[in-house]
């Protein structure tokens, strides 16, 4: 049997589908959030192109790739805006459930830590550099997103949500994967290690130790 040869064109088109679907995803969870404020249509399409693009941008900034892909390339823009406007149409029908807004943003934050890390290997980075670059793509448009509509960001006190933690294990994931596999499937399999963990610390069964300090003589007390 022949093994499966992966052109540059299907690898380059691969990753650019993933991206797409990532800022798609991203720019949903975004625009439900200014549904969910209360935000006119303008505002809506702000905060889901900016939520979209935001990780991207932080990514490409990282890795060197100036102007930003979303500048170079406006499809990803389009893709943007088509999220933001489809949360906007149907925002009423997808805030009836309630985890709409989390599948999104976890499937902008996987792929998103996933790029990134693809990103910062091109560059030459090494595997901490490749998980920080990763780390940041993908929680940056959602600290973004958060900041604007005055939200304290997801990652600041979800201690018991894992998602800048998750979206560094897609990013090492990434680079483990990367000298045995095509960059698609590196980039898949980094994006799916990051959905399981937010999965599985949505049901109790994976999450970071809190440290608690004790109360001092005093405190608590009127």
């Amino acid at each position: 049997m022949h093994e499966l040869e992966w052109s540059p064109i299907t690898l380059e088109a691969g990753l650019r589908a993933l991206d797409l679907i990532g800022v798609l995803a991203f720019a949903l969870s975004g625009a439900l959030l200014a549904v969910r404020k209360r935000f006119d249509l303008f505002g809506v399409l702000v905060l889901g192109c900016v939520t979209a693009v935001g990780g991207g941008a932080i990514r490409d900034t990282l890795t060197g790739q100036t102007p930003p892909l979303f500048l170079r390339d406006e499809a990803y823009l389009w893709a943007a805006l088509l999220g933001s406007g489809l949360a906007f149409v149907f925002g009423a029908r997808l805030a009836r459930f309630e985890r709409t807004l989390s599948l999104f943003d976890t499937a902008g934050l996987a792929l998103f830590a996933a790029s990134g890390a693809i990103g910062a290997i091109n560059f030459g980075l090494g595997p901490l550099g490749v998980v920080f670059a990763g780390m940041l793509s993908g929680v940056g448009g959602g600290v973004i997103r958060d900041l604007i509509a005055n939200e304290v960001p997801e990652i600041m006190y979800r201690s018991e949500q894992l998602y800048a933690t998750a979206a560094a294990a897609g990013a090492l994931t990434v680079w483990l994967l990367h000298p045995h596999v095509t960059p698609f499937q590196a980039q898949f399999g980094g994006a799916l290690v990051v959905a399981l963990l937010r999965w599985f610390s949505r049901r109790g069964w994976a999450r970071l130790p809190v440290r608690r300090l004790p109360e001092g003589p005093g405190r608590g007390q009127g």
